[in-house]
C-alpha cells in the first residue's frame, strides 16, 4: 500500500473540456483525483460558449470526490491551488452569484470584426505596447464588452457596480469563498487586453479603448497569495485558497521553467510553447504574445507564447459533433492508416486579418 505524506493540496485544474481535481502529497505524489466532461455549445458559426453553473457543479464534484477519498488515507487537504482555461469571459451579478450570460470561451470569434476595425484605426501598436498581446478575439476585453452591449441593461449595472467580470479563477474564487473574494492572479489578468504588464496595473487607456468600466475588474493578486477560504458547508470546514495560475502558465512553472531560456510545449485542446525570459518583457520580432509567465512576492516573470489553438479540440469535435467516432483513442489507428493526406503545405494567412496574423505567428 502506497504511504502518502501529508499535509495534502486539492489542485483544481478548470479546463476547456473538462474539470479535474487532484489532490497532492507534500513530496508530488498523486493522492486521488477524478474528472467530468462538460458540454460545449455553439450558438453560431466561430462561437463557443460554457454554461458557468455547469462548470461550477463539475468543479465541486471532482473537488469534492478527490478531497473525501484523499482523506480517507488519513491525512486532511490544508491548501487549495487554481489553474484554469485562459481567457474565458464570464460577467456575474455581485448580489448573487449569478452569471449574466453564458461564459464565452478563449476559442470564440464572435468579436472578430470589433478586432479588425480598431487594428485599421491603428491601435494594434499601443495595445500591445502595453499587454504584450494582439488585437484578436482570444482575449477577453472584446468579449467582455461584447456582454455588456448584448445584455439588457448589463452595461448600466456594470458602471454601478453591480456585475462582476472574471477569467474562470476569478469565477471559481467567488463561488468557493461565498461571494466574498472577486481576485485573479497577474497571469490570468495578462490575458485580458486591459492590464499593462509593465506597471502591473489595470490600464485606462485600455479600459477606455474596450469600453469596460473599471468597476467590474477583480483585484490582481500574485500568483502565491491569500485568495480566502472556502464557505465552511462546501468542504464541510473552510479551506485556504493559496495559489492561482492561468493553465499554460502553471504548466511552465510544473515543468520547472524558472530560469531565462527555459521553454515548455504543452498538447490538450490547444497547443502551447512558451519560453521564459526572465524579468524583462521581451518583444518578439515574429507576433509572437509576451504574457507575464509568473508573478511572485510582487516581482513579475515573462514568457513568449506561441498558440495553435485547435489540437485536442479537434478530436472531440470529430467524437461529439461528427460522430465517426466513439473514443478519441481511434484516432490514432486512423491516422496511422494512410500514407499521405495529399494535401501540399498551406498559403500563409492573410496578415491583414487578426486570425492571420496569430497564426502566422507560429508557422
Amino acid at each position: 500500500m502506497t504511504k502518502f505524506e501529508g499535509p495534502y493540496i486539492l489542485t483544481i485544474d478548470q479546463g476547456t473540456t473538462s474539470s479535474r481535481a487532484i489532490v497532492f502529497d507534500r513530496a508530488g505524489q498523486i493522492v486521488s483525483s477524478a474528472q467530468q466532461e462538460f458540454k460545449q455549445y455553439y450558438p453560431a458559426e466561430a462561437q463557443v460558449e460554457h454554461d458557468p453553473e455547469e462548470i461550477w457543479r463539475t468543479i465541486l464534484d471532482v473537488s469534492r470526490e478527490a478531497l473525501t477519498a484523499a482523506e480517507k488515507t488519513g491525512d486532511k487537504v490544508v491548501a487549495i491551488g487554481i489553474t484554469n482555461q485562459r481567457e474565458t469571459t464570464i460577467l456575474w451579478d455581485r448580489a448573487t452569484g449569478e452569471p449574466i450570460y453564458n461564459a464565452i470561451v478563449w476559442q470564440d470569434r464572435r468579436t472578430a470584426e470589433a478586432c479588425k476595425k480598431m487594428y485599421e484605426a491603428g491601435s494594434e501598436a499601443d495595445v500591445t505596447a502595453r499587454t504584450g498581446l494582439l488585437l484578436d478575439p482570444y482575449f477577453s476585453a472584446t468579449k467582455v464588452s461584447w456582454i455588456l452591449d448584448h445584455v439588457d441593461g448589463a452595461r448600466d449595472r456594470a458602471e454601478k457596480g453591480e456585475i462582476a467580470f472574471g477569467t474562470i479563477d476569478s469565477f471559481l474564487i467567488s463561488r468557493l469563498t461565498g461571494g466574498a473574494v472577486h481576485a485573479t492572479d497577474a497571469t490570468n489578468a495578462s490575458r485580458t487586453s486591459l492590464f499593462n504588464i509593465h506597471t502591473n496595473e489595470w490600464d485606462d487607456a485600455l479600459l477606455d479603448l474596450f469600453h469596460v468600466p473599471r468597476a467590474v475588474l477583480p483585484d490582481v493578486r500574485d500568483c502565491a497569495a491569500d485568495f480566502g477560504e472556502t464557505a465552511p458547508e462546501i468542504f464541510g470546514r473552510p479551506i485556504p485558497i493559496c495559489g492561482v495560475a492561468g493553465d499554460q502558465q502553471a504548466a511552465a512553472f510544473g515543468q520547472a521553467c524558472f530560469a531565462a531560456g527555459d521553454i515548455k510545449s504543452t498538447y490538450g485542446t490547444g497547443c502551447f510553447v512558451l519560453v521564459h525570459t526572465g524579468e524583462q518583457v521581451v518583444a518578439s520580432q515574429n507576433r509572437l504574445l509576451s504574457t507575464i509567465a509568473y508573478r511572485l512576492n510582487g516581482v513579475a516573470h515573462y514568457a513568449l507564447e506561441g498558440s495553435i489553438f485547435v489540437a485536442g479540440a479537434a478530436v472531440q469535435w470529430l467524437r461529439d459533433e461528427l460522430g465517426i467516432i466513439k473514443d478519441a483513442r481511434e484516432t490514432t489507428a486512423l491516422a496511422e492508416s494512410i500514407q499521405s493526406n495529399n494535401i501540399s503545405s498551406p498559403p500563409l494567412p492573410d496578415l491583414a486579418h487578426p486570425i492571420g496574423r496569430q497564426a502566422r505567428a507560429v508557422l
